[in-house]
């Protein structure tokens, strides 16, 4: 009996110190768990393993860079039937550009548009896409223009081999793309706008926000190429333009303005230069202003949109040379551009050898015989 009692009281005292030994080499059964989440992480030794944080996802909405947008969208004016040249051109930018930035976009035509542009056009595009349609009254040639003069005009003009003379609806696109697509309603949420054009290039990746840039440089209107106008297109615009400087001074920039870009004589004449208006990134609060309503109005006045053919290049060139300061108006040099013949390609050997372009430096048409870029190279901005 004695030895089975002292069997027991030798097994509890191993008991005893089993449990203190567990204790003493197992912290967690001893920490108080209260105190767990307010105790600071160890500061790691040099010879500590690096401690590997997982990945950090970054989207449109997260990355500092891309986190801050102007209040912009891309326009498009097109028809149904500019659906394959519109896609091209949709998905170029979106490549080049828009896939890490996310600007909306807005489709206008004079015609209601169909399903299958709408669909294909939202299966490329990483953001928001609005479709309008073009109030009649801002599409088509006002009550107020002779019709028998104007069709007489553009059968001259036809006859004349003048460019698209003869085409009523691109008398009507001139003249909506002078003064009435930053008034759609659509537009009217927006302040700055990109143009894009149907069946278009983008030669090189756009890594930095032309909108931002815009915005924190005081710039207005942007541009990448320059040529000279059909001079059978345009032959009363500038005395136009000169009764209009005439009858409002107080409009016209003295010092500062980009005149010599359009005039070789101090306003005398017309050297026919202008930006070319299907690639511009401008902010729509110059055009709705009161310098350039008073502009168009005047111009428009005299029916030269139909009784000649007005192209809304040279009477926005002209209005932002006369009312901006000139280093409002801003070349994109770093963007590399092409529609139809011309092209504009970055002549920054290292952005071009770092392989972001796939344009030829050679190959730009900015030093051929019919671009103004020599004009705008001479203002020195």
């Amino acid at each position: 009996m004695q030895r089975r009692a002292r069997y027991i009281a030798l097994s509890f005292i191993v008991l005893l110190a089993l449990v203190a030994l567990y204790r003493k080499y197992s912290p967690v059964l001893s920490i108080d768990r209260s105190q767990v989440e307010l105790e600071e992480p160890p500061t790691p030794s040099q010879n500590s393993p690096p401690i590997r944080k997982p990945p950090q996802i970054h989207t449109g909405d997260t990355d500092p860079e891309i986190r801050r947008r102007e209040n912009a969208t891309f326009v498009m004016l097109a028809r149904n039937s500019d659906l394959e040249g519109a896609l091209l051109s949709v998905r170029a930018l979106e490549d080049r550009f828009n896939r890490r930035f996310g600007y909306p976009y807005v489709f206008l035509n004079e015609e209601e548009w169909d399903d299958e542009f709408k669909r294909r056009i939202r299966n490329i595009v990483s953001s928001d896409v609005e479709f309008g349609v073009i109030p009649k009254e801002h599409w088509y040639q006002p009550e107020w223009i002779d019709d028998e003069r104007a069709r007489k005009a553009m059968q001259e003009m036809k006859w004349k081999n003048v460019k698209y003379g003869g085409n009523l609806a691109y008398h009507n696109m001139c003249r909506f793309n002078s003064a009435f697509f930053f008034k759609h309603p659509l537009m009217q949420k927006y302040r700055w706008y990109w143009r894009v054009e149907p069946k278009v290039k983008f030669y090189c990746d756009i890594n930095t926000d032309p909108f931002v840039f815009m915005e924190d440089n005081d710039k207005v209107y942007g541009f990448t190429l320059a040529v000279y106008e059909i001079p059978a297109t345009i032959p009363t615009l500038w005395e136009t333009v000169q009764d209009f400087m005439e009858k409002h001074p107080e409009y016209i920039r003295t010092e500062d303005n980009a005149l010599r870009f359009i005039s070789h004589n101090n306003g005398r004449t017309y050297n026919k230069c202008h930006f070319w208006s299907n690639f511009e990134i401008a902010s729509m609060d110059f055009w709705r202003g009161e310098a350039f309503t008073k502009f168009f109005e005047h111009l428009d006045a005299t029916g030269g949109f139909y009784y000649e053919r007005w192209g809304d290049a040279p009477v926005k060139s002209i209005a932002a040379s006369l009312f901006l300061k000139r280093s409002q108006i801003h070349l994109f040099e770093d963007i590399g551009y092409q529609h139809d013949d011309w092209g504009h390609c970055p002549q920054n050997q290292e952005m071009w050898e770092a392989g972001r372009c796939d344009c030829s430096i050679h190959g730009s048409f900015d030093y051929s015989p019919d671009s103004c870029r020599s004009r705008w190279d001479a203002l020195g901005v």
